[in-house]
């Protein structure tokens, strides 16, 4: 984001001051670690610890950012951006994955592709980060770690963000990415759509976009801890701040740009979701999204829409991309795997018999 043309970036010297002070929050927080009783929580006292200590530095990280003015903001970003152009690609080769960083409808992203295979199918995936920050290139281990797990090709789209670009931006390059993929030979069923956090949430505003367009039914959805109401007013917000890795004053109002929280485009409480393919929503018991991710898979649920949820104890917000070696976010992936299985085999069936009922 931070180089699109027209996004402002401070200077070096403040860039690198800000890049201190980061450090400096970040030691801070793991001197309090011993403090917050590590060791209690649902699993041994090693995954415990561990699970404290990426709390801890994920929400000083998080309340440090997005405390600076927003074209520091964006030159950390770029800096962390360029660390993971340098850290991920052997990761991701080392999953049996390959990247290419192109363009889709003109929005930049990365394709993710098994090496040496043909896909089974695609996924489009729309990063988190609260609709303000983060990057395709951040999330390279996940993804890449989706398309091996699915065997599917895995587009991270680098749609615009918040506050240069406020809703509806980031819906228009989804939308123009979703079109795109469908009119250039990918098959809707056998096309999953997937997010996280503020991704998870902007994938519900573009199936939302589906519907009044009369699109094609997609194979499924993949949502982790997905922002699904944006009027963050459910108990579990301010009840989980303390066990969340969020800092507990989220921000929307970049976002929303004086637009209703509540509104059925960027809420999907307020959605019709009768036509909604299957979902998987995969969330942690001790996240601040909790109760509106759980009254949201109620609402499918009444819709028959059909849902796989996974409410994982003692785990925060996108757990199984902060700790994928953790046995919840591993029984997240083998969740994903079985139901991306499933709806791509439904697909295959579809079309034999399609083929049979007209040879």
């Amino acid at each position: 984001m931070g180089r699109r043309p027209g996004v402002a970036r401070s200077s070096w010297a403040i860039t690198a001051t800000d890049l201190v002070g980061l450090a400096g929050q970040l030691a801070t927080a793991l001197v309090r670690v011993p403090f917050r009783d590590p060791l209690r929580g649902e699993g041994n006292p090693v995954h415990n610890s561990v699970v404290a200590l990426t709390r801890e530095t994920i929400r000083s990280f998080m309340g440090y950012s997005s405390s600076l003015p927003i074209e520091e903001f964006r030159s950390i970003e770029v800096v962390l951006d360029d660390l993971c152009r340098m850290v991920m690609p052997p990761v991701v080769h080392a999953k049996g994955v390959i990247s290419e960083t192109t363009r889709i409808a003109g929005v930049p992203g990365i394709w993710y592709r098994p090496k040496g295979k043909t896909p089974r199918g695609t996924i489009l995936y729309l990063h988190g980060g609260g609709y303000i920050g983060t990057s395709p290139r951040m999330y390279a281990s996940f993804t890449s770690s989706l398309c091996r797990s699915t065997g599917c090709q895995v587009f991270v789209a680098d749609y615009r963000l918040a506050p240069e670009f406020p809703f509806p931006a980031g819906l228009e390059d989804a939308v123009l990415v979703l079109e795109c993929l469908t009119h250039n030979g990918v098959d809707p069923d056998t096309l999953f759509l997937a997010g996280d956090s503020g991704g998870g949430g902007l994938a519900s505003t573009l199936l939302y976009a589906m519907e009044l367009t009369k699109h094609a039914p997609i194979a499924g959805v993949l949502l982790f801890s997905p922002e699904v109401d944006l009027l963050l007013d459910e108990p579990s917000v301010t009840e989980n701040a303390s066990t969340d890795i969020l800092p507990w004053n989220i921000p929307t109002a970049a976002y929303l740009h004086g637009r209703n929280p509540a509104a059925a485009a960027v809420s999907a409480h307020g959605q019709d979701v009768t036509q909604w393919p299957p979902v998987l929503v995969a969330y942690g018991a001790d996240e601040m999204f909790r109760d509106p991710i759980r009254r949201f898979v109620v609402h499918l649920q009444e819709a028959r829409v059909p849902v796989v949820a996974l409410e994982e104890p003692g785990m925060f917000h996108v757990f199984p991309i902060l700790m994928p070696w953790a046995q919840a976010s591993r029984r997240v992936f083998s969740a994903i795997e079985a139901f991306v299985g499933e709806h791509l085999a439904l697909a295959e069936a579809g079309r034999r018999e399609s083929e049979t009922a007209t040879a």
